[in-house]
């Protein structure tokens, strides 16, 4: 059993940023891969970024290429989402995911467990 906890979400003005941490127990972090995706109203879960269990080669959604980085530390058990030039369009619940696996993947349907979210808002 895995417990993922986010943090760090709120109301920011466009262009903007935030950091986003996700604290994870009960599991060895260090061979999960770790995603993020966001939900806002009315529209359907998106993939925002993934990283494989020892950090290396993460890899991005196209709409937040180039803004968002996404970061972990094993020894601290987190994982982070570096948001920089927020739009008015990254307003979402954003969630952090956990999967069975060391390998990275964009698909919510690979991730086994999953945290309460925090809603990120960004205003125009």
């Amino acid at each position: 059993q895995v417990q993922l906890v986010e943090s760090g979400g709120g109301l920011v003005q466009a262009g903007g940023s935030l950091r986003l941490s996700c604290a994870a127990s009960g599991r060895t972090f260090s061979s999960s891969a770790m995603g993020w995706f966001r939900q806002a109203p009315g529209k359907e879960r998106e993939f925002v970024g993934a990283i494989s269990g020892s950090g290396g080669s993460p890899w991005y959604a196209d709409s937040i290429k180039g803004r968002f980085t996404i970061s972990r530390d094993n020894a601290k058990n987190t994982v982070y989402l570096q948001m920089n030039s927020l739009k008015p369009e990254d307003t979402a619940v954003y969630v952090c995911a956990a999967r069975l696996s060391y390998s990275s993947s964009r698909y919510s349907k690979d991730y086994a467990y999953w945290g309460q979210g925090t809603q990120v808002t960004v205003s125009s």
